[in-house]
């Protein structure tokens, strides 16, 4: 899976936001060019972030954007689902919907699963995990032990 720029952009520019933004409101101007992003890309993803109550914004001269809550409670998954960005595996728009023809393809259930393991680890990882790097806690599949192989 290749995550698009939306997503990735989004969770750079609010990491961004985290860490600069604590005492003002922090212009898009200035995300972009500390993390190298479009301007005109962003003023579209921030429209999609303060519509889903991840960011506030503030007018005038010392205008831009805020956090509309604390960065220890916005997960990467929630930043995901307000730009729209999918961890969906598969060909199909759904689990309802075959792959092909009139039936689900061979490995559909492999790639279902992996979607819902990487949502799960996005909805684990807060914005404040992500400036933090990630505690090893968070890291679902370090956690469990490996399955031992048996032999054929």
């Amino acid at each position: 899976m290749e995550l698009n720029t939306k997503g990735r952009y989004a969770v750079t520019a609010l990491a961004d936001l985290a860490k600069f933004g604590a005492e003002e409101a922090v212009s898009l101007a200035s995300i972009s060019e500390r993390q190298q992003l479009p301007l005109s890309y962003l003023e579209q993803i921030f429209m999609a972030l303060r519509r889903s109550g991840l960011v506030d914004s503030a007018r005038g001269r010392s205008g831009g954007y805020r956090l509309a809550k604390l960065a220890t409670d916005i997960s990467v998954a929630d930043i995901m689902r307000a730009v729209d960005e999918a961890t969906r595996m598969t060909g199909c728009r759904d689990s309802k919907t075959p792959c092909r023809g009139d039936k689900p393809c061979l490995t559909h259930n492999l790639w279902t699963a992996l979607g819902e393991e990487i949502d799960g680890f996005l909805s684990h990882v807060t914005l404040q995990d992500v400036l933090d790097g990630i505690p090893p806690d968070k890291r679902t599949a370090a956690q469990r032990p490996s399955k031992p192989r048996v032999a054929a």
